[in-house]
């Protein structure tokens, strides 16, 4: 039995609460379960040296996690002096994720940070982080389109992702963190609404996964990323 007796294709309990910072120029706090994430993004115009007068934009991503976001207190990154590699991983992931659904030549010479920080976690953080993080980047583009600063929408894409593994010969959805911790295989997919895929991390603990267990998964992220863009259009209509 899965915990509170989900369904072995059934996501957590989603919510989006957007324009969460009344500061950023795009801003959600999403729910995925305990698993809490604050996306925030700034826009700046500017860009990183090496780009500049290229004529084209930037968009990255920054993640840290809450001391008391765990059991157990952990130290902030910041007074060991640098970010853990796991921590450059996963923020890396995040930007790749989002400029793979941005035009940054449409952007402009500007630059969008998304700043990820989790509140809570109870597993699957990246994956909040990017369905959230992408809410967040599409609020700052609507922000450069109304105040005129941009002409043409540079989105092209719409992005989640979800995590999904096997725990006793069974392919779940959305692992919560007893589930992941355990979990013979597990994987993270960051696909489109339309079915392209960004990005897949699979990883075996034991054995191999054979393939018909990889496609096993791969169904189960296609449908929970299928729902967590509706809920995300949803979202964007109410806000």
């Amino acid at each position: 039995m899965r915990p509170n007796d989900r369904a072995l294709d059934a996501l957590r309990p989603v919510q989006f609460e957007l324009d969460w910072n009344p500061y950023a120029e795009g801003s959600c706090l999403i729910k995925f379960g305990h698993t809490h994430v604050l996306c925030n993004a700034t826009v700046e115009d500017n860009v990183p040296p090496w780009m500049r007068g290229h004529g084209r934009g930037w968009v990255t991503a920054e993640y840290a996690m809450l001391p008391r976001a765990t059991h157990q207190r952990t130290r902030r990154e910041v007074t060991r002096g640098q970010p853990s590699g796991r921590t450059q991983e996963i923020q890396r992931l995040i930007g790749r994720s989002l400029r793979a659904c941005i035009d940054l030549k449409a952007l402009g010479e500007r630059q969008i940070t998304v700043d990820c920080d989790v509140l809570q976690a109870d597993g699957g953080t990246r994956t909040a982080a990017i369905t959230g993080a992408w809410i967040a980047l599409r609020l700052a583009c609507d922000y450069l389109l109304d105040e005129e600063v941009i002409k043409a929408d540079p989105l092209h894409a719409q992005a989640a992702a979800v995590s999904c593994g096997i725990l006793k010969q069974e392919a779940r959805l959305d692992l919560e963190y007893e589930e992941d911790r355990v979990a013979d295989t597990d994987a993270n997919f960051v696909l489109t609404a339309e079915g392209g895929v960004i990005e897949v991390q699979a990883t075996a603990e034991d054995l191999p996964m054979k393939a018909e267990e990889f496609d096993a998964l791969f169904a189960l992220a296609r449908k929970g990323v299928t729902e967590l863009c509706a809920m995300q259009t949803a979202a964007l209509k109410t806000d």
